[in-house]
């Protein structure tokens, strides 16, 4: 079947424990489906409503490490607004080093907001910035009973081994904003071994040495109104 892969690589990437607020900050090895979708509507330059997107990704990185980072805490007024006093504090952030993210898509006008984003694209937080290296058409081969699902996040009733974690998929357009579509998901490192399944996939050959099998999600945003 014949998708479109976006390649997205980054230096840097970090994507944040929802349940952590502060202390030691780990990361997550792939991105949840929010990122993933934010960044589409990062290029978009608008929230988009998905009416059954169907979105694979897969992501890697070269190497995990932890760094000091100085965070700035800001107090609130008495009526809860923030105020003008500020103080700094140090914290553990682990980060993620040389990334990339493919993302496997059929829509070609979201893919076409890719080609020409209109914000800048981010793999986490703000000072870790994107770029997109390529986007090409590619022919994948369906596969049933898929042993090959790695880097990715695979919703948990697939009985797939992995650290498993609540994650929204998506987030409303309203201030302040909420969690939607929040459920258990199997995170995948890419680096796991070939494990089988019952999932349907679709084979990318030129994934690591011997391919990798690519889980689509299906996005409804009606869903959630």
């Amino acid at each position: 079947m014949e998708f479109f892969r976006i390649d997205i690589t980054s230096w840097t990437a970090s994507f944040r424990y929802p349940n952590l607020i502060s202390g030691v900050q780990p990361t997550l090895e792939v991105p949840p489906l929010s990122t993933v979708l934010g960044l589409l509507n990062a290029a978009a330059g608008k929230y988009l409503n998905h009416d059954n997107l169907r979105l694979g990704y897969f992501f890697q990185y070269g190497a995990k490490e932890f760094d000091l980072e100085t965070i700035y805490q800001i107090t609130s007024t008495s009526k809860g607004l923030p105020s003008n006093s500020a103080k700094s504090n140090i914290m553990q952030r682990q980060f993620l080093f040389e990334n990339r993210l493919s993302i496997y898509i059929e829509d070609e006008n979201i893919v076409d907001y890719l080609r020409a984003p209109y914000y800048s694209l981010l793999l986490g937080r703000s000072n870790d910035l994107a770029t997109i290296e390529s986007i090409e058409k590619v022919e994948l081969d369906e596969i049933k009973d898929a042993s090959k699902v790695k880097g990715q996040i695979i919703p948990l009733n697939n009985m797939l081994a992995g650290k498993i974690q609540a994650l929204p998929k998506y987030f409303s357009d309203t201030i302040p904003r909420l969690n939607l579509g929040t459920e258990p998901f199997s995170i995948i490192d890419f680096k796991a071994r070939d494990v089988p399944s019952k999932l349907t996939a679709y084979r990318d050959d030129t994934q690591l040495n011997d391919g990798v099998d690519i889980f689509f999600h299906v996005i409804n945003s009606s869903i959630y109104e």
